[in-house]
Formats: C-alpha cells, structure tokens, sequence
C-alpha cells in the first residue's frame, strides 16, 4: 500500500491531501481531503496524523475515467498545479486502463 500525504496550506481546502492505494497490482485509489489540526501546530512538519476527513473520492484504475474523476475531484480541492503534481506521484504508483484499452 502507497500512502502520501501533501500538506499543502492555504492553496487547498483543508489544508492537506492524502493519496492511499492499495490493492491488486495498486487498482484502488483514494484521494482524502483533511482539515489542517491546528492543535498540533502550524508547521509543516507538524504531525497531522489525525486530522479530521472531510472529504474522500475513490476510483478503480479499471475504470476508463478514473483519472478525469480524480483531476476534476483534485482540481476541487486545490490549484491545478497541485493537482497536477498530485495526479503525476499517483501515475508515478499506478497505471490508469486507457479508453482505447478496454475495447
């Protein structure tokens, strides 16, 4: 299982994207949306281990849109620059089924 969490401040909604996939051959994907824990200090290297989910999207790689959903969900999220680098560390793990592939 791959996890990554981007804490990336003030240019994404709650302030932290974390990626897990897991799976057979990496084909589950999910991108979780954390509140920052302000508690645990303002820093990056602050432990943010147990921040609050407020929100989560996950998809299969089989699906032949699964990386337009996570674009689309990323681009919610955050810049489209860091959905971008976001997006490019998953393709990094993971191989996306094309929509040429599956016919």
């Amino acid at each position: 299982m791959n996890v990554k969490t981007f804490k990336i401040g003030e240019y994404a909604k709650g302030g932290i994207i974390t990626v897990e996939i897991k799976g057979w051959s990496n084909s589950h994907i999910a991108v979780i949306g954390k509140e920052w824990d302000m508690s645990k200090g303002t820093r990056r290297s602050s432990d943010q281990s147990n921040a609050k989910e407020f929100t989560r999207k996950e998809v299969q790689v089989t699906d032949y849109q699964a990386e337009r959903t996570l674009d689309n969900f990323l681009c919610d999220l955050t810049t489209s620059y860091y959905a971008g680098q976001i997006l490019d560390w998953i393709k990094s793990k993971t191989k996306f089924v094309n929509a040429y592939e599956q016919w």
